[in-house]
């Protein structure tokens, strides 16, 4: 097989199951239904860690967030971790990126050749949890019931703007890569925001759908909640401030639009590909960094490893993979191995910088079996003082936190998650089971004391930075006027015929 091209889209906290692609009702995405239909549907995705940052530092190493350090949204990827953008520029590919990936730090890159916008979010130390004060609320950026009481119609809002930029100048950069004289194949990362909270929406979108038909989140008693649900409920304020059932409804139908607008800027980006003759050579993947509550468990947004918040969608399409579904357990951790096998066709890798957590879906993808069925998380961000790890294997999920009573569902038969089979005296020994794994494969205490150095040494660097005159690592991309369109260095009659496409002839 010729060495494919592969266009990687994300959205941001999109949870399969308001997606028709995974059998919602009433949400339309016609273009991640395109990409299922001739390619393979992973139905048991779930993303390593449930929070922005962790979850794409994890997804582009194929390392866990603590062989990196990457705690949460304010935590720096260290430039010594290699990526698969590393990995797939040493195999010969053009690596770049539009969007968001919400880099901390000076290296703004990490192994992508270019990167064709900034970020939406800040690249310091800012957002950096205090788990010595664990029980304080941090309101400059902590969620809150803000999103859920300001949802609705919006003709502009910051997030509608970076994602039209993003779409922009990802399908302008797929046809750069059509007529540029580089044959060399690409590797193009379209990343966006949407449909991530505060669920506001272009009327277009927004009037898609039937105000009235827009089902509501699945809220059982408070009382009967997990501890972290209960402590992620008085986080964002569920507790103090609230929210009503009309607020609920609003919320959803934005995000439900909003979706469709991801999936439209999706559909954008395959039309791109078929209109400079390169679909048939390019692998499309999407996905997202995690999921939402969107009110479901009484609760919004991420930060838990329940379904909502943790599962993603994952769809594959292109040159040698298979169609049909998996209903293997899978995880982010598998997308590193999985592109250096499509990169390579899985032969030789370059050399790696580190071990890859995960294991190849190649196999799967190309219409085999995957074998492993299994997926494990970690999460070390705001609303808990303690790492909490997840592993998924089969039908069963098993969560603990030290400090709460361990979690244990058979997710096939429950999936809302409501049976906590951890106390069911017949599953007594599974439950020891994976309490013994836990015991095993992650130190707890020492992880912990990891990350609150880690939060100490950020706040401190933090505090310095935001005083006297700025030091920013957001990121600016290049910008040449001097060379672009027409100039009077430029030889015309070569610039005009290069940039057209097709190519007249």
């Amino acid at each position: 097989m010729t060495t494919p091209n592969i266009l990687l889209v994300m959205a941001d906290q999109l949870a399969p199951h308001f997606t028709g692609t995974y059998g919602h009702p009433l949400v339309e995405t016609p273009a991640m239904d395109g990409v299922a239909e001739r390619g393979m549907r992973f139905d048991n995705t779930y993303c390593h860690s449930p929070l922005c940052a962790p979850a794409r530092f994890s997804l582009l190493s194929g390392q866990p967030i603590s062989a990196i350090g990457a705690w949460d949204n304010a935590a720096e990827l260290p430039a010594s971790v290699p990526t698969v953008a590393h990995y797939l520029r040493t195999a010969g590919y053009r690596t770049s990126l539009a969007g968001k990936m919400h880099f901390v730090g000076p290296d703004q890159l990490h192994g992508f050749e270019e990167r064709l916008t900034t970020d939406i979010y800040p690249a310091d130390f800012a957002w950096t949890p205090n788990w010595d004060r664990a029980d304080e609320r941090i309101d400059k950026w902590y969620h809150g019931m803000d999103s859920i009481r300001e949802a609705g119609r919006a003709m502009a809002t910051y997030q509608l703007d970076y994602d039209d930029e993003v779409g922009f100048k990802a399908r302008r950069r797929l046809y750069d890569f059509a007529r540029d004289l580089d044959r060399r194949p690409f590797f193009l990362v379209a990343s966006f925001i949407h449909p991530h909270d505060p669920y506001v929406a272009r009327p277009e979108w927004w009037d898609r759908y039937d105000h009235d038909l827009i089902d509501l989140p699945d809220e059982p008693d408070p009382a009967t909640l997990d501890p972290h649900t209960r402590r992620i409920r008085r986080g964002i304020q569920v507790d103090s401030v609230g929210y009503s059932e009309a607020e609920a409804r609003n919320a959803r139908h934005g995000y439900y639009a909003n979706t469709s607008y991801f999936d439209h800027w999706l559909g954008r980006l395959i039309d791109a590909l078929g209109e400079t003759d390169q679909l048939d050579r390019t692998v499309v993947i999407v996905t997202s960094d995690h999921g939402d509550m969107l009110g479901d468990r009484g609760t919004w947004f991420k930060m838990s490893f329940h379904e909502r918040s943790a599962r993603v969608p994952l769809l594959v399409a292109g040159p040698g993979i298979a169609t049909g579904t998996c209903a293997d357990v899978t995880g982010h951790l598998d997308l590193a191995p999985t592109l250096l096998d499509l990169a390579t066709d899985g032969g030789r890798w370059p050399e790696l910088g580190a071990d890859l957590a995960g294991h190849s879906l190649m196999d799967v993808a190309a219409g085999g079996r995957h074998g492993r069925d299994e997926a494990i998380g970690e999460y070390a961000g705001e609303l808990t003082a303690h790492p909490m790890f997840m592993i998924r294997r089969g039908r069963h999920k098993y969560i603990h936190c030290d400090g709460d009573p361990p979690l244990l569902y058979d997710v096939v038969d429950d999936p809302l998650e409501r049976c906590n089979l951890a106390t069911d005296p017949a599953s007594t020994e599974l439950a020891a089971g994976f309490a013994a794994e836990v015991d095993e494969r992650w130190d707890r205490p020492g992880i912990r004391r990891r990350v609150v150095a880690s939060q100490r040494a950020r706040r401190a660097v933090d505090a310095a930075m935001t005083t006297g005159p700025l030091t920013s690592w957001d990121y600016g991309p290049p910008v040449d006027p001097a060379n672009s369109y027409v100039r009077n260095h430029l030889d015309w009659n070569r610039i005009g015929p290069r940039t057209r496409f097709p190519p007249i002839g």
